[in-house]
């Protein structure tokens, strides 16, 4: 019977990915002495917004998620992040592993909105393990699950998110639209003469503070 252990060490931004990426370096002991043949791992990566503090600003733009401030202690609970997965190649005793975790800045996806609103300290996450481990055995090898109570919790600096999207949108972020109001908007911009999309939404807000 195999003993496993995970230990979160670190969560940096992929620097040359192709798409947003974070990458979980993650310890791996086994306590048996067994030698591993390989582990198809799987991971739940959830964040724990009731596990830190959140200044004014913060506070108010989580309003659209948690509703007022007075409301947190109904509202503030967990909520699943990602399912992540990896191959581990043979080892005895204990391995460092490299886990991508492909992200989105997609406004439209819980975790996004929330983590677009922080704007320093860290992000509790829960890291929850899953996964099929391969191990010698009579026949040559055997298979056993790896059990779900195996978990680890690490706070991921706020700073880690945004230098992942920085890479990617540098002073940008993104807003999912119906297709009628995109196509409306479009037609704004053409009869305007207006050249970005940054323009068009300036020229509608003004117009709005005018009325």
């Amino acid at each position: 019977m195999i003993d496993l252990a995970f230990r979160i060490d670190d969560v940096v931004a992929a620097r040359y990915a192709a798409a947003p990426q974070l990458t979980a370096r993650i310890q791996i002991d086994e306590g048996s002495e067994a030698r591993v043949h390989a582990i198809a791992l799987r991971c739940q990566v959830t964040i724990e917004p009731q596990r830190r503090a959140y200044d004014a600003d913060e506070a108010s733009g989580l309003a659209d998620q948690f509703g007022a401030r007075e409301r947190w202690s109904q509202t503030l609970k967990p909520f699943s992040w990602m399912q992540c997965s990896a191959m581990v190649q043979g080892f005895t005793g204990s391995t460092m592993i490299e886990m991508p975790m492909p992200v989105t800045y997609d406004l439209e996806v819980t975790a996004s909105k929330y983590l677009h609103q922080l704007e320093s300290g860290e992000v509790p996450l829960r890291f929850m393990f899953s996964g099929t481990c391969f191990t010698p055995g009579e026949t040559g090898f055997a298979v056993e699950q790896v059990p779900w109570h195996l978990e680890d919790a690490y706070r991921m600096p706020v700073a880690v998110w945004r230098d992942c999207m920085d890479a990617h949108f540098p002073g940008t972020g993104w807003l999912r639209l119906d297709r009628d109001t995109l196509a409306a908007l479009t037609r704004y911009k053409a009869e305007r003469g207006l050249t970005t999309w940054d323009s068009v939404l300036d020229h509608l807000l003004a117009c709005r503070v005018e009325r």
